[in-house]
C-alpha cells in the first residue's frame, strides 16, 4: 500500500499549474469540510494508487437535489431533453421516409457524431478554460436554432437528405462542446460527496425524457406533422436557457487564465492521466467496445419497427419509449443505491446487454419487442451511467473536463463506426440479425474486461 498522505500534501500535489483556491460548495462559501472531502477523494485516486476504486459511503437517494442550483439546472435540462428525444424520433422517421434505407440512416447518425469523435477533446479543454455556464449559454441557443431550421425546411417541403445531413453535422459540432461541458458543469453544482448521486439523477432525467419524448414524438408526428415535432424541440430549449441564467456556479473558468498551459499540453495532460490510471483505462476500453457495437438503437429500432414489425411512426415512438422506460428504471435504481457498484458490475452488465441483443434475432411481433427493448434499455443505461460515474469520481477536479472529454470522445465518437456497421448489417440482413451480431461482440468485450479488471467482486 502507498504511504498515506495528509489532505494538505495531497492538495499541493494536485494543484500543479492550477489556481490555488479552495473548492466552493454548491451550498455557498467554501469551508474546511469541503476542502477535506475533496482532498480525501483525490488522495486515493492518483494514477499510481492502488485505491482507485473504493466503495462510496452511504448516501441519500436524492441527496443532490438539496442543492438549489442543481435543482434548477436539472429541471431545465429535463424539459429540453424531452424535446431532444422527440426530434430523434422525428428525424429518424423523416430520413427513412426520404431514403427508405437503413444504411442512409446509419450514415446520418455517423455524421451527427463524427464531430464529437474529432472535436470533443478540444471541447473538454474549453470546458476547463472558459466559464462552463457561459459555454452552455452559447451551445443551447445554437441547438435551438438548428431545430427551428429543420422544422422550416420540413414544413415548406424543401427538406432533402443532404440538408438533414448538413444540419446533423452542425449539431454534432455544437454537441462536441456541449456534452463535455454539461458533464463537467454538474461537478460545479454539488458537493463532492453528492456527485455520484447527481450523475445518477442526470441520467434519470435523460432517461425520463427518453421514455416520454419518443411517445410524445410519435403522437406529435400524427397530430402536427414532422415539422411540428422539430418546432417543439426548439421551444424545449427555452426552459434550459432560462434556468442557466440565474446560476452562480460556472461563472469562472476551472483553470486560472494566468496559469494556463498550451492547448496541446492541456490535452496531453488529460490523456496521460487516463493512460496511467488502470480503472479509467479499463472503463474507457469497455465504453469503446460496447459504445461501438451495443448502443445502436437509434439506427436499429426504426428499421425494426418499419421493416420487421410493420408499424408506423406512433408504433416506433412506443418502441423507443419502451427502451426509455427500461433506461429510466436503471437510472432510478442506480440513484437509489447507497454505494456505487464496483467495476466488476460494469463488466457484467456489458455481458447482460449483449445477451439481450442476441435475443432480438427472433423478434417479429410488437409486444415481445416492447419487452425486449425495455430490458435492453435497462442494461444499456445501467452500463453507461455506471461507467460515467466511475470516470467522473476518479478524475481530480482540475482535470475533470479533459478526462470527461476523452470519455465523451470514446463514448459518443464511436457512434459513427457503430452506426455504419449496424446500418450496413440491417440493410444487408435484418435489424434482428444486426442486433445479434452486435450483441455477440458485447459479450466478447465483457469477457475481455473480466480478465483485465483488477478485482472481480460483485458487491
Amino acid at each position: 500500500m502507498p504511504e498515506a498522505r495528509s489532505p494538505e500534501a495531497t492538495r499541493e500535489e494536485f494543484q500543479g499549474p492550477y489556481c490555488p483556491i479552495e473548492p466552493v460548495s454548491a451550498l455557498g462559501t467554501p469551508g474546511p469540510q469541503d476542502a477535506l472531502i475533496e482532498a480525501e477523494i483525490v488522495a486515493g485516486r492518483g494514477p499510481d494508487s492502488t485505491l482507485e476504486y473504493q466503495p462510496r459511503p452511504a448516501r441519500r437517494a436524492l441527496a443532490a437535489l438539496r442543492h438549489r442550483e442543481f435543482r434548477l439546472y436539472w429541471s431545465g435540462q429535463l424539459v429540453s431533453l424531452v424535446g431532444t428525444w422527440m426530434q430523434v424520433v422525428a428525424q429518424n422517421w423523416l430520413v427513412l421516409e426520404l431514403s427508405d434505407s437503413a444504411l442512409v440512416l446509419g450514415i446520418l447518425t455517423a455524421l451527427q457524431f463524427l464531430p464529437i469523435l474529432l472535436l470533443s477533446v478540444f471541447g473538454g479543454v474549453l470546458a476547463d478554460r472558459l466559464p462552463r455556464r457561459t459555454l452552455l449559454l452559447v451551445t443551447q441557443p445554437a441547438s435551438l436554432g438548428l431545430a427551428l431550421v429543420l422544422g422550416v425546411l420540413t414544413q415548406t417541403g424543401a427538406v432533402r437528405i443532404g440538408y438533414v445531413m448538413v444540419l446533423a453535422l452542425l449539431l454534432g459540432v455544437v454537441n462536441a462542446v456541449d456534452m463535455p461541458t454539461r458533464q463537467a458543469f454538474v461537478v460545479d453544482l454539488v458537493d463532492p460527496t453528492d456527485l455520484p448521486n447527481a450523475i445518477a439523477l442526470n441520467s434519470a432525467a435523460f432517461n425520463s425524457a427518453r421514455l416520454v419524448g419518443p411517445a410524445i414524438g410519435g403522437v406529435a408526428i400524427g397530430a402536427v406533422g414532422l415539422a411540428g415535432a422539430f418546432y417543439l424541440n426548439g421551444l424545449s430549449f427555452l426552459p434550459a436557457i432560462a434556468t442557466l441564467l440565474p446560476l452562480r456556479a460556472g461563472r469562472e473558468p476551472a483553470v486560472c487564465p494566468s496559469e494556463r498551459i498550451p492547448v496541446l499540453d492541456d490535452l496531453r495532460e488529460g490523456l496521460r492521466y487516463v493512460a496511467r490510471t488502470p480503472l479509467v483505462r479499463l472503463v474507457i476500453l469497455l465504453v469503446a467496445l460496447v459504445g461501438t457495437f451495443g448502443l445502436n438503437l437509434a439506427v436499429l429500432v426504426p428499421v425494426l419497427a418499419r421493416n420487421t414489425i410493420g408499424v408506423g411512426a406512433s408504433g416506433y415512438g412506443y418502441l423507443a419509449a419502451a427502451a426509455g422506460a427500461g433506461s429510466l428504471g436503471a437510472a432510478l435504481f442506480l440513484a437509489s443505491l447507497a454505494r456505487t457498484p464496483s467495476p466488476a458490475v460494469l463488466v457484467a452488465m456489458a455481458g447482460v446487454l449483449g445477451l439481450l441483443e442476441v435475443a432480438a434475432v427472433g423478434v417479429t411481433q410488437f409486444l415481445p419487442a416492447l419487452l425486449l427493448l425495455f430490458g435492453i434499455g435497462f442494461a444499456m443505461v445501467f452500463f453507461v451511467t455506471l461507467a460515467n460515474t466511475l470516470v467522473q469520481t476518479a478524475a481530480p477536479s482540475p482535470l475533470r473536463g479533459r478526462v470527461m472529454s476523452v470519455y465523451t470522445t470514446v463514448f459518443a465518437g464511436t457512434t459513427p463506426l457503430g452506426s455504419l456497421f449496424a446500418g450496413s448489417l440491417a440493410q444487408a440482413l435484418s435489424a434482428g440479425a444486426a442486433f445479434a451480431v452486435c450483441g455477440t461482440i458485447c459479450i466478447a468485450a465483457a469477457a475481455v474486461g473480466w480478465i483485465l479488471q483488477p478485482t472481480r467482486r460483485l458487491p
